[in-house]
């Protein structure tokens, strides 16, 4: 029988915990892994000749690059896990609120700002959610994240990050004092739960500092099957906030972490390849 050959996308010149936790349980599974490092020099040429090996890809990095890197895979004719269409549509922070008030999942109150800072400043003061969150429609680890407290922060942070990166939408958001309950699907499958929290009031990527479990309930796990139904994400880390004891919705994540808890990070992994296995087969 044909061994199953999947492409591997991370960032780093060595191999990680997570690479070579997957190198191990695919030797294991007789699954040969092509790795391909973010830091190397794009050829073309010798991208097309290693993917030709591959029968799925599957992205494990969360940086912004390598969803260009991504599109260009696809563009050469083979399968991502997850696709650059389930990015850019879902995992943007702006259409995910949209997605859960069709769906109509309990998420916090978010407006979309304009890019006029003065017509921005009409649109938070109508909005009357002090303290607000400001969100980037775009970003990982929290960053791009903050909290101001009245018009006059929110128009300093506005602008910081215009002369960074002009062109990325932001939202405004009504401000949650909750810790960040995160659920882990693969392929629709619940694995994991990590309660985050923090002393500060961020909670979610790197400034979560207590990590610990919670259980699911009945209403939490019908939120998390209609999120993977809309969403088109695959392998996905979805967070939620607590408000008055009701689940909201936060956002949703390709490419989530499995370091929460080490000692479950090799049956996550094991996970993943298997069901990549069987992706690589349709």
């Amino acid at each position: 029988m044909k061994k199953t050959v999947i492409g591997f996308i991370f960032k780093g010149k060595y191999l990680g915990k997570d690479e070579e936790t997957f190198l191990k349980i695919a030797k294991d599974k007789n699954v040969e892994v092509v790795f391909f490092d973010l830091t190397k020099d794009l050829d073309i040429k010798e991208l097309k000749d290693r993917l030709k090996k591959c029968d799925i890809v599957y992205n494990n990095s969360a940086e912004d690059f390598s969803i260009e890197f991504e599109k260009t895979i696809e563009g050469l004719g083979k399968k991502v896990i997850d696709s650059t269409k389930s990015h850019y549509k879902t995992e943007d922070k702006w259409f995910f609120y949209l997605k859960c008030v069709e769906h109509k999942i309990p998420t916090p109150e978010t407006i979309l700002l304009s890019e006029n800072i003065k017509i921005a400043e009409g649109e938070l003061s109508r909005f009357r959610r002090w303290p607000v969150i400001l969100k980037r429609v775009e970003g990982t680890c929290g960053e791009f994240v903050e909290k101001a407290e009245n018009i006059k922060e929110s128009t300093r942070i506005i602008k910081k990050w215009k002369k960074e990166n002009s062109y990325i939408p932001i939202i405004a958001q009504e401000f949650i004092k909750s810790p960040s309950y995160r659920v882990t699907t693969i392929g629709k499958k619940i694995v994991q739960t990590a309660l985050k929290q923090s002393k500060g009031w961020k909670a979610t990527g790197v400034y979560a500092k207590n990590i610990g479990k919670f259980d699911l309930d009945k209403n939490l796990v019908d939120i998390v099957k209609k999120i993977n139904n809309f969403s088109g994400i695959k392998i996905c880390g979805i967070d939620f906030l607590k408000k008055n004891g009701e689940w909201l919705a936060l956002e949703i994540n390709s490419a989530p972490g499995f370091d929460f808890f080490e000692s479950e990070r090799k049956k996550l992994l094991g996970e993943v390849l298997d069901f990549l296995k069987k992706e690589a087969k349709h």
